[in-house]
């Protein structure tokens, strides 16, 4: 890996972690379109320069994180995904990531679910979950049992969050925020595992690489956040939809 696919990979995991397209999917997309071998390292980069993302989500929201009821709620939120990603830590990084066939199967299928949910059934519908403090600890846990289907490439942490809010009620810009704080928990305890797991990583010949993505990613996760705050104003997520389609298609030519 060279620092130019640092940079590429920065780009994509800033841009795409925090959109219901799966960042895990465009990275392994990413990384197959620039020949990049599916190292243990590579898998681990992956992972580890998500926490410039988190630092997106932290330097716009520091304020929420001294709300000790908001806090109880991402906690148990987070839990479904910290039993299962940590239970199944070994077959997620040897089966599941790099992946590319599942991954596409996976990333078309979900947009083709995103573009049906939209059409018949969050359609007109009226969410009675209008406000964070509104949510009650049972959905809280529901919306962190969406979130743990995030474990499979393709399925998007963010798409997952953001349909199982909704499904419970919750309204398109209360769950896109909440989708934002409950990424901080789950993807510090994911880069802390993975370093646990694999100490390897900050090798003085990997570290420069591992910084170039990670403040790659804290910038372009920042662009990404903001934008898609203004966009659900007047927009659903049928577009999005469509885009994991045709990136599937594409992906399953060209790959």
């Amino acid at each position: 890996m060279t620092i130019l696919h640092a940079i590429i990979l920065g780009i994509v995991e800033g841009i795409t972690e925090y959109l219901p397209i799966s960042s895990t999917a465009h990275l392994v997309l990413a990384s197959d379109v620039l020949k990049l071998t599916q190292t243990e390292f590579l898998k681990s980069f992956e992972v580890i320069i998500q926490s410039g993302a988190i630092l997106a989500v932290l330097v716009l929201y520091w304020r929420k994180f001294f709300d000790v009821e908001l806090l109880k709620r991402l906690v148990v939120a987070f839990i479904p995904a910290g039993i299962i990603g940590y239970g199944l830590y070994s077959l997620i990084k040897s089966t599941l990531i790099g992946n590319t066939s599942l991954t596409l199967w996976v990333l078309g299928v979900g947009g083709l679910a995103l573009i049906l949910f939209e059409k018949y059934y969050f359609k007109n519908r009226a969410f009675q979950i209008t406000e964070l403090s509104q949510m009650s600890y049972s959905t809280c846990f529901k919306i962190g049992i969406c979130q743990a289907l995030s474990v499979v490439p393709g399925v998007s942490r963010a798409a997952a969050t953001i349909v199982g809010g909704m499904t419970l009620g919750v309204s398109r810009s209360v769950i896109v925020e909440f989708s934002f704080l409950l990424a901080v928990p789950t993807l510090v305890a994911a880069t802390a595992l993975d370093i646990f797991k694999n100490p390897s990583v900050f090798e003085s010949g990997n570290f420069g690489l591992l910084a170039v993505g990670f403040v790659i990613s804290f910038i372009t996760a920042i662009i990404a956040i903001t934008w898609l705050l203004r966009y659900i104003k007047g927009h659903t997520f049928t577009a999005f939809g469509w885009y994991r389609i045709i990136i599937a298609m594409l992906g399953a030519i060209l790959l």
